[in-house]
């Protein structure tokens, strides 16, 4: 992925050098003909095209911003309820993330999102535990964020 990333920046470079204008739309020009022609020529490079994991990168942060509207209008509800009817607790979420990077991502999205809190990441980097503000179900809250936060993460970065 960085190869492709420099070779579009040298193509841009190149393309600002031929069309004799040293503008930021110039560059803008020879970055997308850069994509364009890094797509058209990705199997003579190696590794996969690089903008797929950067749409990939971006619907992450859409999922983001989905569940934090989301769970801000949940602990709304909850703020306004006149009787709390909360069942707060601890549960441990088996991870399927392996990397540092990874597990480290998947723990700050969770602890950012509103009613959620990453406690720890066990020794062997197989569970996170996470204190949950009202947790009905366990195993739902778990298939909630396995098939949600650790589902992205693992298609961005794998």
């Amino acid at each position: 992925m960085p190869l492709q990333i420099v070779l579009n920046i040298i193509i841009a470079i190149m393309w600002m050098f031929l069309s004799e204008t040293y503008n930021f739309t110039s560059f803008l020009v020879g970055y997308i003909l850069g994509i364009i022609l890094l797509f058209v020529l990705q199997r003579f490079v190696p590794d996969s095209f690089y903008m797929k994991r950067t749409w990939k990168f971006f619907l992450l942060i859409l999922l983001f911003v989905r569940e934090l509207i989301l769970s801000n209008i949940d602990i709304v509800k909850h703020v306004y309820k006149p009787k709390m009817d909360m069942k707060p607790g601890i549960f441990a979420l088996p991870i399927d993330v392996k990397t540092n990077f990874e597990i480290t991502l998947l723990a700050n999205l969770i602890s950012l999102t509103p009613g959620t809190l990453s406690v720890v990441v066990s020794e062997d980097h197989t569970k996170i535990y996470i204190h949950a503000m009202d947790m009905p179900d366990v195993q739902e809250s778990v298939d909630d964020i396995k098939n949600t936060f650790e589902k992205r993460i693992m298609e961005v970065t794998r």
